[in-house]
């Protein structure tokens, strides 16, 4: 049967398309496998008596490491932070970013993002949710688990139509206190030491963007976290 001019082109045009969507779909990374692919595969494997853990988060760890190197170094502690991430994508790479590293504890450090809408609208359940499901396979995999509260931001400069942003921080704070107090997991409140006025701000002098911050932010995290830790893994 010939097949009309007009259905060749047609056809030639539909491949194009699903051509170009099907290389676009290779080249997506929603879950940031990609980011520490090589450098999970050069982590060592791990020698008796070794204590790993690994910091899980968004820009906010994935900038601790660039601030304060020495903290991660002297500890053996692995920074898997990934900037503009929220929970969805921290559960998605779980796997290859956390468990398959063989940790000892993971920190959790997670909410920002979810508040700010990075992937989808704000849903407190759906973010505890996520949480709830990677504590549950770090139990699963005999990794122990800290979580911490979400710093402090009056809001987000990358999404202005967020204007509720301190109490969707506060909302999802008080959920993961509850759910680490139910499930005696350590919890450990940034927020608290870092908080400042009445909006509820991340303190300026822990902050030039009033979201992620500078060393000296870090410096009081650092001080909340590592006792924890160090007694965690006695």
């Amino acid at each position: 049967m010939k097949i009309p001019v007009s259905c060749v082109g047609l056809t030639v045009l539909l491949a194009a398309i699903f051509s170009d969507f099907d290389m676009a779909a290779e080249n997506r990374d929603f879950g940031g496998f990609s980011r520490y692919a090589r450098a999970n595969k050069e982590i060592p494997i791990k020698k008796k008596g070794e204590k790993r853990v690994v910091f899980l988060g968004n820009s906010i760890t994935d900038q601790w490491l660039k601030y304060s190197p020495e903290f991660f170094a002297d500890n053996n502690y692995i920074n898997r932070g990934i900037s503009g991430q929220t929970s969805y994508q921290f559960l998605l790479r779980f796997r290859e970013d956390v468990i398959n590293l063989n940790p000892d504890l993971v920190v959790i450090n997670v909410g920002t993002n979810d508040c700010a809408e990075n992937t989808c609208a704000f849903n407190a359940d759906i973010t505890i949710g996520n949480l709830v499901s990677m504590v549950e396979l770090a139990k699963a995999n005999k990794i122990k688990v800290v979580l911490t509260s979400v710093l402090p931001a009056a809001g987000f400069r990358w999404n202005k139509n967020i204007t509720d942003a301190p109490e969707r921080i506060e909302l999802l704070n008080r959920r993961i206190k509850s759910y680490a107090k139910e499930n005696r997991i350590p919890y450990v409140d940034y927020y608290s030491s870092m908080v400042s006025g009445s909006e509820r701000a991340l303190n300026p002098e822990f902050t030039n963007d009033g979201v992620h911050p500078l060393k000296a932010g870090y410096t009081v995290m650092e001080s909340l976290i590592n006792p924890v830790i160090k007694r965690y893994l006695k």
